[in-house]
């Protein structure tokens, strides 16, 4: 299967390298940057995801690409298109996720390469509408959330992978559609 590969003025969303499995570990060893997610993870873990996503992308030529800034040839996490596993009550759906270094925060990044990701959904995959979701307290992946012109469902939901009251386990769900999208980028 050929890998698309996306490109914005500052990133390039591409495949997987093997030098993207140290910085991708130390990302997911951060606990700033899992903050809101269920734990840090160790190398084998974070080894283990990278090749999962590895893995789906090579099935579909699409998905969780591996980010970099174009100037530097430098990984700073991950932007793209996932299909969650877990037995949601919007699921199947395919999600815009994103994961960066914190150093790579503030920076609209995050915005740049998951607006590139919409439009290849939209655009080239003719996916309909696209998901995104986030523990409540998230309110920077949130903010990313609106600028992207997804909009606030009020269907929050428990996710699974926290324990049940856990201060991260409800969630916001935000969809945006194709009409949508359209309307917004003419």
């Amino acid at each position: 299967m050929i890998i698309t590969e996306l490109e914005t003025e500052r990133l390039l969303l591409r495949k997987w390298k093997n030098s993207d499995l140290m910085p991708f570990a130390e990302l997911n060893a951060d606990s700033k940057v899992m903050e809101f997610l269920p734990k840090k993870l160790t190398q084998q873990e974070s080894n283990d995801l990278a090749s999962k996503l590895i893995e789906l992308m090579q099935k579909r030529g699409w998905g969780i690409w591996a980010l970099e800034i174009k100037e530097k040839n430098s990984f700073i996490g991950f932007v793209g298109l996932h299909e969650p596993t877990y037995d949601f009550h919007f699921t199947p759906c395919v999600e815009v996720a994103w994961r960066l270094s914190k150093e790579s925060w503030g920076k609209g990044y995050a915005t740049e390469a998951a607006k590139k990701c919409l439009a290849f959904a939209f655009g080239t995959l003719n996916i309909k509408e696209i998901y995104s979701f986030t523990s409540t307290v998230n309110l920077k992946s949130e903010a990313v959330m609106k600028r992207l012109g997804m909009k606030n469902l009020h269907e929050n939901f428990e996710h699974p992978a926290f324990p049940e009251n856990h201060k991260l386990s409800e969630h916001v769900l935000y969809k945006i559609t194709k009409d949508d999208w359209l309307k917004i980028e003419q």
